[in-house]
């Protein structure tokens, strides 16, 4: 396969990017997008040229590092899948394709195609944790019964690798989907209850001050997650945000 890319090229937040266009060859159609951007990389390097800068790590579709804006599509096309998991069989010969970073101000761009998400890190250090009894006596976790409904839609919640992706998607970069996965891991089940009254006021609180902004039900964030967390957590959310207010 032959390829057009336009790429974004940015030195940090600061400075102002540009789209930059490369052209690379002999892709084959069973290539991970990555491993065609590390052909690229590679190419660029053998002509004296700094390379594109992107995150990646695990590349099996678990840590949520490899966060590209892919034609207009978080992770590009196809569902339910990080960038890592995406193949170049889904473009065809001659395609011309856009990367881009994430685009929200609350993830400021650190270099090309890397943002800055400790965003999230902070929403997660204001609130999604649980307190463990150390005292010796402490009741083993299985020991403690769980309706199966319940158990399920947690470890649904619990699927959130916090890549982002319902963040660049959103037309107002809203953390919801994200905020509200963490809050009802937790809120589902009794370990979570002990935080439950501070959990969602102190995460959506965090979220505000982080820059991100307000739901508006579109839903794009629910298609676009490469876990299909539902939107039904951001309805608990808001449930467990009126309750620790008033409370």
């Amino acid at each position: 396969m032959n390829l057009t890319l336009k790429v974004w090229r940015q030195n940090g937040n600061k400075e102002k990017g540009r789209m930059e266009t490369y052209q690379v060859s002999d892709i084959s159609p069973d290539s991970s997008f990555l491993e065609m951007m590390d052909i690229l990389n590679e190419q660029l390097i053998e002509e004296g040229k700094e390379p594109v800068a992107f995150d990646h790590d695990c590349r099996e579709g678990i840590c949520g590092m490899c966060s590209m804006y892919i034609n207009g599509e978080a992770h590009g096309p196809g569902d339910r899948i990080t960038t890592c998991q995406l193949h170049m069989r889904e473009f065809n010969d001659g395609d011309t394709i856009h990367i881009e970073p994430w685009r929200a101000k609350a993830f400021p761009v650190i270099k090309d195609l890397v943002v800055d998400r400790g965003a999230f890190d902070r929403i997660m250090a204001a609130g999604g944790f649980v307190s463990v009894n150390t005292s010796g006596n402490t009741q083993d976790a299985n020991a403690i019964p769980i309706d199966k409904n319940d158990a399920d839609k947690a470890f649904d919640a619990a699927t959130c690798i916090g890549c982002g992706a319902c963040v660049a998607t959103c037309k107002n970069a809203s953390a919801m989907l994200f905020v509200s996965a963490k809050v009802s891991q937790f809120a589902l089940l009794p370990q979570g209850q002990v935080e439950a009254r501070e959990r969602a006021v102190n995460m959506v609180n965090k979220m505000d001050e982080e820059g991100f902004g307000n739901c508006t039900n579109t839903g794009a964030c629910e298609v676009e997650c490469p876990k299909g967390i539902s939107l039904e957590n951001i309805a608990r959310m808001n449930r467990e945000y009126l309750k620790g207010s008033i409370s």
